[in-house]
């Protein structure tokens, strides 16, 4: 896996990425840092992309189990250290599973096996920080 960030100028601190895919994200800082708040910060797209693994984990396992999942939502809060380095310290996962007849097992299993196997990121995040679940199913 490759990634190039490049400065995009001396006018603020906004930077882009250029995946080894080939897509484009741009992140930018807070007016504080110098930044001019136009584009996520680097630790909310850690945080999102950790959602987006987690949540495909899910889908995919469910899929695979046979289980008719028409949605999957996940909502990340997280907490930081106060001091450098600010690494996430607590993170919670609040899932909200859509589909007809899914079985609380299967997504309950489906969450634990992203959690404890597959998802790097949140495995990795759990290195620093203390993780937490929880989820609702909506029948649809």
């Amino acid at each position: 896996m490759e990634c190039n960030v490049q400065w995009l100028g001396s006018g603020g601190m906004a930077f882009a990425a250029r995946t080894g895919s080939g897509h484009i994200t741009v992140m930018d800082g807070a007016p504080e840092g110098g930044g001019h708040n136009l584009a996520p910060r680097p630790m909310e797209l850690l945080l999102a992309g950790t959602g987006g693994c987690t949540a495909y984990d899910v889908v995919l396992i469910l899929k695979k189990g046979r289980q008719e999942v028409s949605g999957c939502d996940v909502s990340l809060k997280a907490e930081r250290a106060n001091d450098d380095p600010k690494v996430f310290t607590r993170i919670h996962f609040h899932f909200t599973v859509k589909g007809r007849g899914l079985k609380h097992e299967a997504v309950e299993r489906a969450i634990r096996l992203s959690a404890e196997k597959y998802c790097s990121a949140s495995i990795m995040l759990g290195k620093t920080a203390e993780i937490t679940h929880d989820w609702e199913i909506i029948e649809g």
